[in-house]
């Protein structure tokens, strides 16, 4: 069973994709706006986010760029969830860090089939790795090589 917060500012198709996602077995919430998903995904991580690309405020695609961009949440699956449907639209989304990307209106079978795969592909990673040891991995450096961290 895994975590999964929907963010989409259309509460129905929200209520929709959480149903069809928790009949499927999963814990399943959601919110309206990307602010409440900022704070919200700060305080407790889903294993998934469907994050709809185009929300008031806080866009979709602004806020996968800001969880690419923290420490904490840089590694997050997302799958954008959008009723965009253009070629340029998945591509942007692609660019900027998404796992996925589903269009709505959803098959409820290619939406848990999308979750399922973003799912296995995390399988036999951990859930969150530090930004400095990703890093240090990535680099070819071993943890006791890397240079010790200094907070000002």
């Amino acid at each position: 069973m895994a975590h999964i917060l929907i963010a989409d500012d259309d509460e129905l198709v929200a209520e929709l994709a959480s149903q069809v996602l928790i009949d499927a077995g999963h814990a399943c919430g959601w919110v309206t706006s990307g602010e409440e998903c900022w704070h919200l995904i700060a305080r407790r991580r889903p294993d998934v986010l469907l994050l709809d690309q185009n929300m008031p405020g806080i866009s979709g695609i602004s806020l996968l760029r800001k969880m690419r961009q923290s420490a904490d949440l840089y590694d997050l699956p997302v799958i954008m969830f959008t009723a965009m449907s253009g070629a340029q639209d998945e591509a942007q989304a692609a660019f900027a860090g998404a796992q996925a990307y589903i269009r709505k209106p959803f098959d409820p079978k290619r939406l848990t089939g999308r979750v399922q795969r973003v799912l296995a592909e995390r399988q036999d990673q951990p859930r969150h790795v530090d930004l400095q040891d990703h890093l240090a991995r990535s680099s070819g450096l071993r943890v006791s090589e890397m240079p010790a961290r200094r907070f000002v």
